[in-house]
């Protein structure tokens, strides 16, 4: 985990797109915030750079690959298991097999998007500091 990355939002609906913009706008943090429509996308991505993402938000209903399917290709590709990339699912609705299953595929949250902005921020506010308070394999210098 890099806590300067990019934060990678894999999501395929365009109005989240611009709330989730919105909201990152609103928070200020310097991390750049990279947009995806679908998982197939997004592992390309990963897939092609050398930067190490800070966070993966990724919604689980999407085309091509879904939430699930690219946490798994995640965590069995040698290459990106060792970036060590927190991964957590931002959706709309949540079941508790759902939630089962995430944590099972070792998935380190799962967050329901909030219907109000002010909640959205708050939500985002928590994921972010939580995540660059916490320490990492990758955190320490060698």
């Amino acid at each position: 985990m890099d806590r300067s990355g990019p934060v990678v939002v894999i999501e395929d609906d365009v109005d989240d797109q611009e709330v989730l913009s919105l909201v990152f706008k609103e928070l200020n943090y310097p991390n750049e915030i990279k947009f995806f429509s679908d998982g197939e996308e997004a592992l390309n991505y990963l897939n092609r750079t050398d930067i190490t993402p800070f966070l993966i938000l990724s919604d689980i209903n999407m085309p091509k690959l879904n939430g699930f399917a690219m946490r798994e290709k995640i965590r069995l590709d040698a290459k990106l298991q060792v970036k060590c990339i927190p991964y957590l699912f931002f959706t709309t609705g949540a079941t508790q097999k759902a939630v089962i299953d995430a944590y099972s595929a070792s998935v380190q949250g799962f967050f329901i998007k909030q219907n109000t902005m002010a909640e959205l921020v708050k939500t985002i506010s928590v994921i972010m500091e939580y995540w660059k308070r916490c320490s990492s394999p990758n955190s320490f210098e060698p």
